[in-house]
């Protein structure tokens, strides 16, 4: 079988189905992952979670999954349909020795995937395992175990992570806020359902039905018109905010009561201030990714900042790395740390930014109006076929900057301006984020970058 190595990813394992990834494939995959981790684990029996979402291709797909890993002798732990953070809290609560979802996130319904993780829901990333695995597969070398392993399951995992995720928040100073959630037919409605099981918030759902074809829109809050449906509902309800997450609800978003969007880094440096409360002087993460307000807000906490590489694999791998207890990426991803791992956990992100809304006594327009201070780009991709040349090129163009760093593609900052470009590491594009004291310096900057970049 010829093996697309393109869909082994820095992140996670991602195809088209079936053109690019198939159940024979899946079977592979399950067999490499079983022969991997057992290489590195020196265990000979493992005891895996196994999961999935609501594609139309993932019950096939997981189904040849788990046959090649109890081919390969791996005990396999299916807890069923759920979000990923769900699926990680799953391997790190009850310290089984790894796992693997069957996800595409929020990409279109024709494809799938899979994020994989070691004991403690630590991840597996291209520089930790993904292409370790690709090369195990393309080898096709696997031996049948003797004895196979057996499948069972668990059914009180979203109980027991609600528990978890909120027995240190003082649920009781919520308000009765009215709240608009869109889950996007994905995930995220199981989430939902139990985190405000007990609340006494006003939920009006929109898209609350799993469906993995998105009749509605693409499960991807990041792009602004998939905002649009929720943003009119918070305006037309009169709604205090709204909620929505992507396909495999590892990624949430706000928007306020005037249906506008809450920027991740003005909602990832509230966060931080949340946690500094609780933790002084401690470290948080952020991506390298303009969105200065993230420090800024560290900064004045008291924290300290830790910029890393983009990717949620990579920035949890830091967190462990480091002692870091709280990160967030510009996608959306919100990381916490806890005493049986570290990863996404909208549960506990949900829970505490109502209770830090519900003691502002103010809108969330309101609140936020005094952070958003700084004019963003947004993400610019342009096709470059030379992406080293052209980085070297910024690196002269712009040699007189403050400050140059190469930790994540080129980041260049100056007084009043700042931007990142890093390659993409599939596709031949530079990816652009830049950000500027005001909206006509990020415009004029953005496109003196771009200039140079395309032409």
């Amino acid at each position: 079988m010829e093996v697309n190595k393109s869909i082994f990813k820095a992140y996670d394992i991602r195809g088209v189905y079936p053109e690019t990834l198939n159940e024979e494939l899946s079977y592979k995959i399950g067999q490499a992952y079983a022969k991997f981790l057992k290489n590195e684990t020196l265990k000979d029996k493992l005891s895996i979670v196994v999961a999935s979402d609501m594609r139309l291709s993932g019950p096939s797909l997981k189904n040849s999954l788990i046959k090649g890993l109890i081919d390969s002798g791996v005990n396999v732990v299916d807890i069923g349909l759920s979000s990923t953070p769900s699926f990680y809290f799953a391997v790190a609560y009850y310290s089984f020795d790894g796992g693997l979802q069957v996800s595409a996130s929020h990409n279109p319904a024709e494809h799938n995937g899979y994020k994989m993780v070691r004991e403690n829901a630590i991840p597996i990333s291209g520089d930790s395992g993904i292409y370790e695995i690709r090369d195990i597969v393309i080898e096709d070398k696997f031996e049948l175990s003797k004895i196979k392993g057996k499948i069972s399951s668990l059914d009180n995992v979203l109980e027991d992570e609600i528990k978890a995720q909120s027995n240190e928040i003082n649920i009781s100073e919520i308000k009765p806020f009215k709240i608009v959630v869109d889950t996007a037919n994905s995930m995220g409605i199981y989430d939902i359902e139990i985190m405000f099981k007990n609340l006494p918030c006003t939920l009006i759902k929109l898209n609350e039905k799993l469906d993995g074809t998105f009749p509605n829109h693409e499960p991807d809050p990041l792009k602004s018109e998939n905002l649009e449906q929720l943003s009119k509902a918070v305006i037309h309800n009169n709604a205090d905010l709204g909620i929505a997450s992507d396909g495999d609800a590892d990624r949430y978003f706000f928007v306020d009561n005037k249906g506008v969007p809450l920027k991740p880094e003005i909602l990832r440096g509230i966060m931080a201030m949340i946690e500094l409360k609780e933790h002084p002087g401690s470290k948080i993460a952020y991506d390298i990714r303009p969105g200065r307000i993230t420090k800024d807000l560290i900064l004045e906490a008291g924290g300290i900042p830790v910029v890393t590489k983009v990717g949620h694999s990579l920035i949890k791998e830091q967190m462990l790395k480091s002692n870091i207890i709280f990160g967030g990426e510009s996608s959306g991803h919100f990381f916490y740390k806890f005493d049986f791992g570290t990863f996404e956990a909208p549960m506990t992100l949900v829970l505490k930014f109502l209770v830090y809304l519900s003691k502002q006594n103010k809108s969330l327009s309101e609140i936020i109006k005094k952070y958003d201070i700084y004019a963003h780009s947004g993400e610019i991709n342009s096709k470059v076929e030379d992406k080293e040349y052209k980085i070297n090129e910024l690196a002269e163009k712009f040699k007189d900057a403050i400050n140059i760093s190469y930790l994540d593609g080129i980041t260049i900052e100056y007084e009043n301006y700042w931007f990142n470009v890093r390659p993409s590491n599939t596709e031949s594009l530079l990816r652009l984020n830049l950000e500027a004291n005001s909206n006509e310096l990020m415009e004029q900057k953005r496109d003196e970058v771009l200039n140079i970049i395309r032409k």
